[in-house]
């Protein structure tokens, strides 16, 4: 049962709501820095969002870090904690625990290991730092008068300062809900607009047969959406268009937008067609596309769009207007896979609520925003963990 109104309250400089990778941090921060620290989490074990990342091996921080390659709708707000708490910083620390790492493609860090020596890392601190962690501690009632009052189905605790760090709405499975951005409201904080991020999308109709008969073949592509353009792997699916380059696009994807997909970017494919059409005319464009792009995909696409014909037998404009189809391929998703199997939530606490170098409400002396919760959604490959990092990192100096 709830405590009641009248229960003593423990006594704390600051309560962190979410031991999460951001809650983590900033706990682990502000502890060091002497203040007395309690992490809440209504979940039974730390870091459970980490311990499945990166594939089990945590794609912890990314080498090519820079605000340009985060999404918010106050785009320059993530520079001054990137700028105060760096990849570099945080692998300082990684090697200080003596964790061995890799990189893989695109400045990605992996553990070589175990995803739970980040986990562990950050609850070593933690302790060291005097942390209280409460696991299986569900917040029921957050209010303020001189200080805040944070009620739990534990208990009831007093602070100067709450940190809001529970996430977003990713992962439904694991816990996630839109209990930061609920608080948010209730304290006159505006919320952006949120939907699924780095999320698989999904197609339907002709678009969607055409995928399914392909599924499992991968290929190198630059996908775009609007003047923002990626270019990574995709992945056809029993349900649509998947891997890093969907995931990519997907954060910047709204429902009724066309995506693009340049099937072939280092390839004119039309000078290509045409100058094989010359030199082996009987050639059909199906085993040309074999040549140039998975055996499976180039044969579909030959039969989808040209007649079962060699070259010689097909005119140039039919040619050219084929190369432009793969080149510019141009398709309507008919949504994602929502937050089940999306990565992260775009949108969230409004920034313009916040300040940039201490992530704590402007009208709201006390309450902070961290990590997932807030409008700041970085790449693919290890950006949101430093964004957790380093908004975790601002936030444990200011409290």
């Amino acid at each position: 049962m709830p405590a009641s109104p009248d229960s003593v309250a423990d006594s704390f400089d600051c309560i962190v709501i979410g031991a999460g990778a951001a809650g983590l941090f900033c706990a682990m921060r502000a502890g060091q820095r002497g203040r007395r620290v309690l992490l809440l989490d209504h979940a039974d074990e730390a870091g459970k969002k980490i311990l499945i990342s990166g594939g089990g091996r945590c794609n912890f921080t990314n080498l090519g870090v820079v605000p340009e390659r985060f999404h918010s709708q106050n785009p320059h707000f993530c520079r001054s904690a990137l700028s105060r708490y760096t990849q570099a910083d945080f692998i300082a620390l990684v090697d200080r625990h003596r964790i061995a790492w890799h990189e893989k493609t695109l400045g990605q860090l992996f553990c070589d290991g175990s995803a739970r020596q980040i986990v562990a890392m950050l609850l070593a601190e933690c302790s060291a730092a005097g942390v209280e962690l409460r696991l299986s501690q569900r917040v029921t009632a957050i209010e303020r008068s001189d200080r805040f009052r944070v009620a739990t189905d534990r208990g009831i605790a007093e602070t100067d300062a709450v940190v809001l760090a529970t996430g977003g709405l990713s992962i439904p499975r694991m816990g996630a809900t839109g209990f930061a951005f609920d608080v948010a409201r209730r304290f006159g904080l505006a919320v952006t607009e949120t939907r699924p991020g780095l999320v698989p999308l999904v197609f339907a109709g002709s678009d969607l047969d055409f995928m399914r008969a392909l599924s499992g073949v991968a290929l190198d592509v630059v996908v775009g959406c609007g003047r923002t353009r990626f270019r990574e792997a995709l992945l056809f699916t029993h349900r649509g268009l998947s891997g890093p380059a969907i995931l990519q696009i997907s954060s910047v994807w709204r429902e009724s937008l066309p995506i693009t997909i340049d099937l072939l970017p280092d390839i004119d494919l039309a000078t290509r067609l045409l100058e094989t059409k010359r030199t082996r005319p009987r050639l059909e464009p199906r085993k040309l596309l074999a040549e140039l792009m998975p055996q499976r995909l180039g044969q579909a696409l030959a039969e989808r769009h040209l007649p079962v014909r060699p070259l010689a037998e097909i005119t140039d404009k039919d040619l050219q207007r084929f190369a432009a189809t793969l080149k510019s391929w141009t398709l309507v998703p008919a949504g994602s896979e929502g937050y089940a199997k999306a990565e992260v939530t775009v949108g969230g606490i409004d920034t313009r609520g916040l300040s940039s170098r201490t992530m704590q409400a402007v009208a709201v002396p006390g309450l902070f925003a961290i990590g997932e919760a807030v409008d700041v959604t970085g790449w693919l490959g290890g950006y949101n963990f430093q964004w957790a990092w380093s908004s975790g990192w601002v936030a444990g100096e200011s409290v």
